[in-house]
């Protein structure tokens, strides 16, 4: 009830207020005797007839408020009795002034001004008013809105005679007073007296002496009439060039640019005066050292008013005359001014400074993209191909900062950059040399794509550098090789380069002192190394002494990634190399690649750890191979099998493809071993703890690699059912073997219990050419038994006779031997 009370009392005020301009406007009771100091005057009198009628619509919002009672939303309607209190507050003092503008013609055409603008505040009062009270009854509302429209459109015509006393409109020296001394409601008054004044002419030579007063009032008034005021100065500045070079000092173009990151009215205002002054040769020469004036003219450039915007392109366009403003620019993310002038005929310093301020920035993918786009790649390639060397040098650094982008890579190789790069790397002039590091660097950024790879003959170039580089050259070289060769489609290039003799080149680099280039040198050798031929000569190319160093950084390197590379390069040997196995054997790396596992694994899984463990499985895969049931048994003594099984949880889908291989390779042998252990061969009775209902035999993990006492069932299903499809073969290959011709039934049952035939199902949905070759022969001997068929069948008919239909025609003679079992064909059927 309070608000409620509140409105009523602010309802009354006003309603005595509007009583009391009512009255100041209207004629007095003598009006037409001719000894009256007062006379009538037309628009007065208008005024004063619209002021009065806004009491009525006060009066019944005052009822309706008493009707009413309490109010949800009286604090909105307390603001718009505020705002009206204001608005009339400045309605009367414009009138009052105009009431003393003098009676020359000319002042009364400023007057009539003045009453039209007293009668505009009223009318925004009404419209916030309009506002609060937008549920009145329809009456009320109609009434308000047409009073509103009558004031903000009133036009008076007539002249408004002189009252006497006080000083006539136009006087500077009371303008200036008034600037400094008003409060703020009238500070705006005497600011919209100085613009009707100005539009009329009224303020001639004298209005320059206004401009100190307006600059120092503009850094402490509030915000509307600072808007004002910079409508004030626009117009003094229109008026001359005195004027504009009056507001040309850094104090003052500070104060201006401020308002540059106020409110849109007030930014609008303030860069349009800033375009206005920037005629001035001082304020171009000033206003780039004004802090943060840049970074808030791109801003508003790039805004959404589009006046403001238009306004700051224009004045970002006349300061980009000057190299300073355009670096500034190019900080705060405009670059257009930056790359015209490196595209355009000029001094050769500025490019220098274009490109250096390229190169040390830290640029987004957006930015480079941009640059890209507007042109700055090949005037860019120019310079470092025919500028003098400090232009050659600032391009580079330029260069190596765009061409982090994929974008950027092509225009570069479009420009025809490579060749001459290269040219750089080989050149041995020592004035050229101080380039060679930068072009290295530009090289293995480019190499990022595989639009490199058209490049055939530059992997062989780089290779052949190695030896005739400093340190820091053969850092970028080796990122260069590297980021090419692990492009998926350079085949074709590993191999070229292991024909041109890489890896003897590259091994002497396993005993480097410095650690970066000796990673980098086994980075390059895992990806290398990824084509081995099988029947090629491998071992005699890496040999007995670097096969042992390779096991000494996994045994005793502190570095993740440099152990990781070896393990990379065991891992892609060919595995039926049986003289790589007996070395790695002999040099007791099992053991080593256990405890690197356990410790691995212990520990929060970062990429670099998940690509260790890759690498480690990859290693076990050879340590695991079905022809070597020795060698699997001291796999399984060491605990490969328990290292195996947390990868196909823990890893990443990489590490459980190459798990499940080896799982597969060792539950090859089950069958063998169950089979070589008679009944009779031990004393007691199977306990159900060894007895496998699927081997149908004693199956003990570490002695028959049993997938099922393994526990590894229910994790290769779930494999399966997962988003990924790279381990699918694997896994299915490793299930697959408990659909052998002596254990297929009971296999069958094993899988059925894991809940394999549904995911067996998925992987014809979703999985690639040969694990749905694998799937469909897996489910044809599941669905040999009646059970299974039963259970199964109709969800899986749908979906091989969609396969059926759409798939490779490899598959269809399996599909339809499925459903001959399902009973939906014939097993004589020709229809596939």
């Amino acid at each position: 009830m309070e608000d409620a009370a509140t409105v009523a009392r602010l309802l009354s005020r006003l309603m005595d207020a509007v009583d009391e301009a009512a009255a100041l406007a209207a004629p007095p009771a003598d009006a037409a005797s001719p000894s009256s100091s007062r006379r009538c005057t037309a628009p007065m009198f208008v005024f004063s007839f619209l002021v009065a009628r806004i009491n009525p619509v006060l009066q019944s919002l005052l009822l309706l408020q008493q009707e009413v009672g309490e109010l949800p939303d009286a604090s909105s309607r307390v603001s718009a009795l505020e705002s009206l209190g204001a608005e009339l507050r400045r309605a009367r003092s414009l009138a009052g002034r105009a009431s003393s503008a003098g009676a020359s013609s000319y002042a009364a055409s400023v007057a009539v001004r003045l009453v039209e603008g007293a009668a505009r505040c009223l009318g925004r009062g009404l419209l916030v008013l309009a506002g609060a009270w937008a549920d009145a009854p329809v009456e009320i509302r109609t009434e308000m809105d047409a009073l509103r429209g009558e004031m903000m459109e009133a036009r008076f015509d007539g002249p408004i005679e002189e009252v006497g006393g006080g000083p006539a409109l136009g006087d500077a020296e009371d303008l200036v007073v008034r600037i400094k001394n008003a409060d703020e409601d009238e500070l705006w008054v005497v600011l919209f007296e100085i613009v009707v004044l100005t539009e009329e002419g009224f303020v001639g030579e004298e209005g320059g002496t206004l401009i100190p007063a307006l600059l120092n009032r503009l850094t402490v008034t509030k915000g509307e009439n600072r808007v004002k005021m910079i409508e004030v100065l626009r117009k003094l500045a229109s008026h001359s060039t005195e004027n504009k070079e009056k507001m040309a000092g850094v104090e003052a173009l500070s104060t201006i640019v401020r308002s540059l990151s106020r409110n849109v009215d007030e930014s609008r205002e303030a860069v349009g005066l800033l375009l206005d002054l920037s005629e001035v040769l001082k304020v171009r020469q000033r206003i780039g050292r004004i802090q943060g004036c840049m970074v808030m003219l791109v801003t508003l450039r790039n805004g959404e008013d589009s006046i403001a915007s238009e306004y700051a392109g224009r004045l970002l366009g006349v300061l980009s005359g000057n190299a300073h403003n355009v670096l500034l620019m190019a900080e705060a993310g405009y670059f257009s001014p930056l790359v015209r002038y490196l595209k355009e005929a000029g001094s050769e310093m500025n490019k220098i400074l274009m490109a250096n301020a390229i190169s040390r920035m830290k640029l987004t993918d957006q930015i480079r993209s941009t640059l890209g786009e507007e042109g700055s790649i090949e005037p860019l390639v120019n310079m470092f191909t025919s500028g003098k060397l400090e232009a050659k040098l600032s391009a580079l650094g330029a260069l190596r900062n765009l061409s982090i982008l994929e974008e950027n890579i092509k225009r570069l190789i479009d420009s025809g950059a490579i060749e001459h790069l290269l040219q750089l790397l080989f050149s041995v002039t020592s004035v050229l040399v101080t380039l060679r590091e930068p072009a290295a660097a530009i090289l293995a950024n480019i190499a990022e794509s595989d639009r490199i790879l058209t490049k055939k003959g530059m992997a062989p170039q780089m290779l052949s550098l190695l030896n005739h580089s400093s340190p820091a050259i053969q850092i970028h070289l080796f990122q260069a090789l590297n980021r090419i060769a692990s492009h998926s489609n350079a085949k074709r290039i590993r191999t070229k380069m292991r024909e041109n003799g890489a890896l003897q080149l590259l091994l002497p680099f396993l005993t480097e002192s410095n650690n970066q280039i000796r990673i980098a040198a086994l980075n390059l050798l895992v990806h290398i190394s990824k084509d081995f031929d099988p029947a090629g000569e491998c071992f005699d190319q890496i040999g007995v002494a670097h096969l042992n160093l390779l096991v000494n950084i996994i045994a005793a390197s502190t570095s993740d990634n440099e152990k990781s590379a070896a393990l990379g390069i065991l891992s892609n040997l060919p595995l039926n190399d049986k003289r790589v196995t007996d070395i790695l054997v002999k040099e007791n790396l099992l053991p080593v690649l256990i405890s690197l596992f356990d410790t691995t694994i212990a520990r929060t899984l970062n990429p670099t750890k998940m690509c260790l463990l890759e690498n480690i499985a990859g290693v076990m895969v050879r340590f695991t191979v079905p022809w070597d049931k020795k060698l699997q048994r001291t796999s399984a003594s060491h605990g490969v099998i328990s290292c195996l099984l947390k990868l196909l949880t823990c890893g990443s889908i990489v590490a459980k493809s190459k798990a499940a291989v080896s799982l597969g390779q060792l539950s090859q042998n089950t069958v063998a071993l169950v089979k070589v252990k008679p009944a009779r061969w031990l004393c007691v009775p199977s306990s159900s703890e060894t007895f496998c209902d699927v081997h149908n035999g004693n199956c003990v993990v570490k002695t028959t690699f049993c997938l099922v006492k393994a526990g590894a069932m229910s994790p290769l299903v779930q494999i399966l059912q997962g988003k990924d499809r790279e381990a699918d073969e694997a896994v299915l290959e490793a299930l697959a073997t408990l659909l052998k011709d002596e254990i297929w039934e009971n296999g069958s049952n094993a899988i059925e219990k894991a809940t394999g035939v549904q995911a067996l199902v998925r992987v014809l949905e979703v999985g690639n050419l040969k694990a749905q070759e694998k799937a469909i022969w897996m489910l044809e001997r599941i669905f040999r038994l009646e059970g299974h068929r039963e259970k199964y069948g109709e969800a899986a008919q749908l979906v091989l006779i969609d396969l059926a239909q759409k798939a490779n025609p490899s598959l269809k003679s399996m599909i339809a031997k499925i459903l001959a079992h399902l009973q939906l064909l014939q097993m004589q059927s020709s229809y596939f």
